[in-house]
C-alpha cells in the first residue's frame, strides 16, 4: 500500500522559529512511530529565517540538529520565498508546524489554498482571526464569551508626539488600572508581552510591544488560575480534559513557557466538574467563533473567588514540544501523540474534501 507523503513545514520568518523546529521534531518522530510508520512518508521542508524554502537533505539536517543553521547565505529573492523544489509534486498533504506570524496567521494557509492542496489546521480566516488578538476578542465578544477588560492600541499612538502618548497612558490607567498586560496583537508564545504595575513600566511595555507589531492590546490583570483546553475536529469539534499551568514567575512569559522546570502542568485541572464542563463548552464555542478547524488550544482565566471563567485567547497551532499542553491534554484524554498527529492529517484531508 502506498504511503501518504506529508510535507512537514517548519521554521519560518517568526520570533518562534526555534520553537517551531522543536515542535516539528516531535511530530516527525510521531509520524515515524507505530502504525504511522506504515502510513506516512515525511518530507521535511524548512523555511529559513529569511523566508527561503529548503527541502530534503537540507531540511532533514535542521530537523536532526534541532536548531537553525549558523552559516550565513546570500539574501533571498522573491522567487526563493516559494515552495520550489523537486519533491513538491510528491506531497499529498502539508503539515505547517509554524508558530506566529508568516505561518500561523493565514499567510501560508493562503498559499496552500491557492495551490489547491490539503493542509493540516485552520484555513485563512480561522488562522488570521485566531492570530490577531484584537480581531479574536471581537469574535469572542460577538459569541457572548466573557473576557477581561481590554483596550486596542495602535503603534501610531505609542510612537507619537509628546502630547498623544501621555493621554494614551492616562486612558489605560483610568479604564484598566494596574496591573495590566501589554501584548503585541500578532505574536504567540508570550513573545513581547510585559506586565506593567506603574506608569514607567507601562510606557516601556507599550514601546516594546510597538517594536513587534503595529497593533497592540492592553488587558487588565486578574487574580486567577490559568487553565487550558484542547480542541480537535472540524464540523463536530471535541474538547479535551482541562489542564492547568502553575508557575513561580509573575506571569507565564516566554522563558517560563519553554524552560524545563519553570512551570508545572496538572491534567486534569483540579476544578469543580461544573467549571470543567463550562470551560470545555466555551472552548468549542471559541473554536467555532473564529472559524478554526482541526486543531486549537483555548486558554482561560478561572477566578476561583467568584467562580467566573474568562476566555483569554485561542491558539490555532499550539506548540508540540515536550512541555506543550496541547498533546499532553489529549494524551490524558486517551489520545496518544501518534494517534493525535494521524487524526490531524485525516482532518486535513476531510476539510479539503468538504471545500471542493
Amino acid at each position: 500500500m502506498a504511503t501518504v507523503t506529508v510535507g512537514l513545514v517548519f521554521g519560518g520568518c517568526s520570533g518562534e522559529h526555534e520553537v517551531s523546529i522543536c515542535s516539528a521534531m516531535a511530530i516527525a518522530r510521531a509520524l515515524a512511530s507505530g502504525t504511522n510508520a506504515d502510513k506516512y512518508t515525511v518530507l521535511p521542508v524548512y523555511i529559513r529565517k529569511d523566508g527561503v524554502w529548503q527541502a530534503g537533505a537540507e531540511a532533514a539536517a535542521v530537523l536532526a540538529a534541532g536548531v537553525p543553521p549558523q552559516a550565513t547565505t546570500p539574501a533571498a529573492t522573491p522567487r526563493l520565498r516559494l515552495p520550489q523544489f523537486d519533491q513538491v509534486d510528491a506531497i499529498d498533504i502539508w503539515f505547517p508546524v509554524l508558530h506566529g506570524p508568516n505561518g500561523e496567521d493565514g499567510t501560508v494557509q493562503g498559499l496552500f489554498t491557492l495551490m489547491q492542496q490539503p493542509f493540516v489546521g485552520s484555513g485563512v480566516l480561522g488562522s488570521a482571526v485566531g492570530m490577531d488578538k484584537i480581531a479574536m476578542k471581537t469574535a469572542f465578544a460577538q459569541a457572548g464569551l466573557p473576557q477581561v477588560k481590554y483596550l486596542a492600541v495602535d503603534r501610531a499612538e505609542v510612537w507619537s508626539n509628546p502630547c498623544v502618548f501621555p493621554k494614551l497612558c492616562d486612558r489605560i490607567e483610568t479604564e484598566l488600572g494596574y496591573p495590566c498586560f501589554v501584548k503585541p496583537a500578532n505574536l504567540g508564545s508570550s513573545v513581547g508581552i510585559a506586565k506593567a504595575t506603574s506608569r514607567k513600566e507601562l510606557e516601556a511595555a507599550l514601546d516594546s510591544a510597538a517594536s513587534y507589531d503595529r497593533r497592540i492590546i492592553v488587558e487588565t490583570g486578574v487574580v486567577a488560575r490559568e487553565v487550558e483546553c484542547a480542541v480537535l475536529g472540524n464540523h463536530n469539534p471535541q474538547a479535551s480534559l482541562v489542564g492547568e499551568i502553575t508557575f513561580q514567575s509573575s506571569f507565564y512569559d516566554y522563558e517560563t513557557k519553554y524552560t524545563s522546570g519553570q512551570s508545572q502542568h496538572t491534567i486534569p485541572a483540579q476544578v469543580p466538574e461544573a467549571i470543567a464542563q463550562r470551560i470545555q463548552s466555551m472552548a468549542v464555542t471559541a473554536f467555532q467563533a473564529v472559524d478554526a478547524t482541526g486543531i486549537s488550544r483555548v486558554d482561560f482565566f478561572y477566578v476561583e473567588a467568584t467562580g467566573e471563567v474568562l476566555i483569554n485567547e485561542i491558539n490555532t497551532f499550539p506548540g508540540f514540544t515536550a512541555t506543550s499542553m496541547y498533546p499532553m491534554m489529549w494524551e490524558a484524554s486517551g489520545v496518544s501523540f501518534e494517534a493525535l498527529v494521524d487524526r490531524l492529517i485525516q482532518l486535513g484531508f476531510e476539510r479539503a474534501e468538504a471545500a471542493t
